[in-house]
């Protein structure tokens, strides 16, 4: 399943417009949500608490409603993010973006990263909602990147995702690509953290990915479009 807010071949369809700030107000959740009708993107992006008023401002429009589980870090347990993946669907969520357990990752426990990515994307699957993995490519080798993608491909996910934004880096060309050839054709890779502008974007698209995350969307598409770049509400990414 791959929610779309435009037409197919627009660069504005494949982008979360993101906010995930903490300190993000009503004010700018509402014009983020407005910005996600009048451009067309794929969804908007923001954290668990703005899910029902996101729901509310978007009911009739093609953009979804994307959130994020066990964000930034990761390190709430299994049963915690199958919750918090319940509660954000019954809110109205169309998209759940959930955090691996990092460090269980890097400590070469598999089994504690399958479960974790199971919890989630079990629940997705039931309600037909899109799932994504963030495994935080920052924060891992390329082995260790090759595993979390596996693991997330053998879980039913829907997507493989770079990053969350908020670790050392975010997304790059060359870790999209490597794990576009980990998970093959059958699932989307959305890249995240410092998509800034239409260059970025390309670079992104080219290695591999089907969706990008960024808090520059509106900037991106005006880019594409060759119109003079304004401000935007986005912002966490």
């Amino acid at each position: 399943m791959q929610a779309s807010g435009a037409p197919a071949g627009s660069v504005a369809g494949l982008i979360d417009h993101t906010l995930l700030k903490p300190e993000a107000t009503q004010a700018e959740i509402e014009t983020l949500c407005r910005e996600a009708r009048d451009y067309g993107f794929a969804t908007v992006c923001l954290n668990p608490t703005w899910v029902p008023l996101a729901a509310r401002l978007l009911r009739g429009s093609p953009v979804g409603v994307c959130t994020v589980v066990g964000f930034p870090l990761g390190a709430t347990t299994a049963d915690v993010k199958q919750y918090e993946t319940r509660r954000v669907i019954f809110d109205g969520a169309t998209e759940v973006d959930m955090v691996i357990n990092i460090g269980a990752l890097r400590s070469g426990d598999v089994r504690t990263v399958k479960l974790d990515i199971d919890a989630v994307t079990d629940v997705c699957r039931a309600a037909g909602v899109v799932s994504k993995v963030i495994i935080e490519t920052a924060l891992l080798t390329d082995e260790e990147k090759v595993t979390a993608c596996t693991l997330a491909k053998a879980a039913g996910a829907t997507f493989v995702k770079t990053s969350t934004g908020f670790a050392r880096s975010g997304a790059t060309p060359a870790d999209v690509a490597l794990m576009r050839r980990v998970v093959g054709d059958e699932m989307g890779v959305k890249a995240a953290g410092g998509v800034r502008d239409l260059s970025g974007a390309q670079a992104m698209v080219q290695a591999g990915a089907t969706r990008l995350g960024a808090s520059a969307g509106v900037k991106i598409v005006q880019e594409s479009k060759g119109a003079p770049v304004a401000a935007s509400a986005g912002g966490g990414y």
